[in-house]
């Protein structure tokens, strides 16, 4: 008879999820599932409203990632309107991407130093009322202060682009509402009120440099846990194959960096992609048509954009991403635990960005909308912080959608979160007759390297209390860990 291990639900990520490991008679382990516990609706309830009502709607998916959703849905409008990327007028592009990069840039703060940090800076085995944020703040308050300013700042670009930090307004179908002032700008690019662009791009270097001795000091753990060959996916530029977040063209390599989706154009993502499904979880599997469900899975993210581009636009974040690269003699990054640090080389990539588009003058322009031929479907495709997210939708002659199609971030990352989960479960669990709250951390600390934003691929509902049971191959419960 066999045993079954359940943490439920997994902590310190977005929404709600639960893992099950299954264990012999004699304690080993042979099976192990992340299952998402929630249920999402958005892609039947949305149906029957208008278009126009979309890249509103699809905000409320999660209160974490929803400029993402808001763009990636407006993106797709623009198109039913008769307006692609390149269409949209210069200063409607800037505007968007200034809220994308402050989007990417508070939602990469949020995770590394309120989520991710106390596992680096205590370790996965620490004191579980000391490994958490209220912890940071009273060891490390420099880093925690940073931390917290840094992800004002992004907010603060969202407010000005969007009208609110969360669930704001910027975009209409073809273009964007409203411009940027000089005062507006002035406020982000001086040091008068807050902390300028200026000082986010020296922040954010600084950070880079801590998790760079934290790699030299932590090699052998940060090499090895929960490290496993996969596919990555991401957009790049199309002209260069630079690292892109906005509007680019897919590309995924395989483990060994060989390519295996060749920078198609976002229209035709439908042809490339399917989605598989399992009993235990309401999240899907995507997986490329042409390599099949066991080796067509990709993980998407901060890792697996700079895995597929040639390199970064951006001065500073290209000179720490080819030191990130020379980590693996140029060869394909399969590591989980280096997603914190291509994730804080993504911060500073957005804070160059964001500079360079706050120090534009079409940010002032009010050529704000463009307008085309009316057709009856929409794709939007943009890299949300968490990865590849798709929208995609259909509508009838009387504008009403029909159909809509979400291929979110943590949908990708379903597969290589479940082989995260087996890899700890095979390297720590297995063979152990007694529950320790660092093994429980640890498997956590797997899923969160992946930043799963579980409300967005989903729709939240669930209980957040942890109770994690051992049971032996008769039945009986023998060990239990309960968090509150």
């Amino acid at each position: 008879m066999s045993q079954k291990l359940v943490i439920d639900p997994v902590t310190r990520v977005e929404g709600h999820g639960k893992v099950t490991i299954h264990l012999d008679e004699n304690n080993q382990v042979t099976d192990a599932k992340f299952h998402i516990v929630e249920f999402r609706g958005f892609e039947r309830f949305i149906q029957g409203h208008p278009y126009w009502e979309a890249p509103v709607l699809v905000q409320r998916l999660c209160g974490i990632c929803p400029v993402s959703h808001h763009l990636a849905a407006a993106k797709a409008i623009d198109q039913i309107v008769g307006v692609d990327p390149d269409d949209l007028s210069l200063p409607a592009q800037k505007i968007r991407k200034l809220l994308h990069f402050g989007q990417v840039f508070q939602s990469h703060a949020l995770h590394f130093f309120y989520l991710a940090s106390p596992d680096l800076l205590f370790g996965v085995n620490s004191d579980p009322l000391k490994r958490n944020v209220v912890g940071v703040a009273m060891a490390f308050p420099d880093l925690a202060k940073k931390g917290i300013l840094m992800r004002k700042f992004g907010q603060e670009i969202i407010k000005l682009t969007a009208g609110k930090r969360v669930h704001g307004i910027a975009t209409t179908p073809g273009g964007v509402h409203k411009t940027i002032t000089a005062k507006e700008r002035m406020y982000f690019l001086d040091e008068k009120e807050i902390p300028s662009v200026d000082t986010m791009i020296k922040w954010s270097v600084e950070i880079i440099d801590f998790i760079k001795k934290y790699h030299s000091d932590n090699k052998d753990f940060l090499d090895t846990f929960a490290a496993y060959p996969s596919g990555h996916l991401g957009l790049v530029k199309k002209e260069n194959g630079f690292l892109e977040l906005y509007d680019g063209v897919l590309r995924a390599t395989n483990a060994n960096g060989n390519i295996t989706l060749d920078d198609i154009p976002n229209d035709d993502y439908n042809e490339h992609f399917y989605e598989s499904v399992k009993k235990w979880t309401y999240l899907k599997f995507p997986y490329l048509k042409h390599l099949g469900r066991e080796n067509g899975w990709n993980r998407v993210g901060p890792l697996a954009r700079l895995n597929v581009c040639d390199g970064i636009e951006t001065p500073l974040a290209h000179k720490e991403w080819l030191e990130f690269k020379a980590t693996t003699n140029g060869k394909t990054n399969n590591m989980t635990m280096h997603t914190h640090w291509a994730r804080l080389i993504e911060i500073l990539y957005s804070a160059e960005m964001m500079k360079d588009l706050l120090e534009d003058d079409d940010l002032l322009s009010d050529d704000l909308i463009r307008k085309g031929k009316r057709r009856k479907e929409g794709i939007g495709i943009i890299e949300a912080p968490r990865g590849t997210l798709i929208h995609h939708y259909e509508v009838d002659e009387k504008d009403r959608i029909t159909r809509c199609n979400l291929i979110v971030s943590t949908t990708h990352n379903n597969e290589p979160m479940n082989q995260a989960v087996k890899w700890v479960a095979n390297n720590v669990l297995n063979g152990k007759a007694k529950i320790s709250e660092g093994m429980l951390n640890q498997v956590e600390v797997a899923i969160r390297a992946y930043d799963p934003c579980l409300s967005c691929a989903t729709h939240a509902m669930g209980q957040m209390p942890l109770n994690m049971q051992l049971f032996d191959h008769y039945g009986n419960l023998i060990d239990e860990n309960i968090k509150q």
